[in-house]
């Protein structure tokens, strides 16, 4: 299959940071990652398969859940590299943030599109409930090195990312082209989406969830 591009790259980070997730079956050496969103999302789906197709098995597939939600999914081949991104972003089964990430506006715009979102009343968010609170701060000071300036919220019990609104043009800039045309409702208010701001916390004053 050969090494894997620096924009194949980029779209595999990005997604790990979002809702991608690396795997490796049973009894097998290498990692595959795993890319699964809504049917609605088709064109986002069908966006990363074209560029990770050289390391893909099939084309996307739809597939119906027990509930109302439907999946449109793809994986990739399990890859050398893959597997090292596993090593990195994975702990007992769990993801974390590595001490050598560094972010740049591709990944960053992956991660955006996977997990972002924009309120009513124009806050815009990471949805990264799924990490603790030390590596959120991790991600908060890579998102500083970028010129970008972001907090902890309180959303119910667990935390995002909110971005500063004095950041938000400075994030637009840097996303700027990279984001596709189905996803940048993401950067514009979504009458569909629901969403509370809360309180901003202090890393000093977070507790351990």
């Amino acid at each position: 299959m050969g090494s894997l591009t620096q924009l194949q790259t980029s779209v595999i980070l990005g997604s790990i940071l979002g809702d991608g997730y690396l795997r490796i079956m049973p009894g097998r050496k290498d990692a595959f990652l795993e890319i699964n969103h809504a049917f609605k999302a088709k064109e986002y789906v069908d966006w990363k398969f074209n560029i990770l197709r050289s390391i893909c098995i099939s084309e996307p597939k739809r597939r119906d859940g027990n509930g109302q939600r439907v999946a449109y999914r793809f994986y990739t081949r399990q890859h050398p590299e893959i597997t090292e991104l596993h090593q990195q972003f994975y702990l007992q089964g769990k993801k974390i943030i590595p001490t050598e990430l560094h972010l740049d506006p591709r990944i960053l715009s992956v991660w955006f599109m996977d997990d972002g979102s924009m309120c009513r009343n124009s806050d815009v968010y990471l949805n990264t409930q799924q990490f603790s609170i030390e590596d959120q701060s991790k991600l908060i000071q890579l998102l500083k090195e970028m010129g970008l300036e972001a907090r902890l919220n309180r959303d119910k019990i667990y935390y995002r990312i909110r971005f500063l609104k004095s950041s938000i043009p400075r994030l637009k800039t840097l996303l700027g082209n990279h984001v596709i045309p189905s996803m940048k409702y993401k950067l514009s208010y979504n009458p569909v989406e629901t969403c509370e701001h809360r309180q901003d916390v202090p890393y000093t004053e977070v507790k351990s969830v």
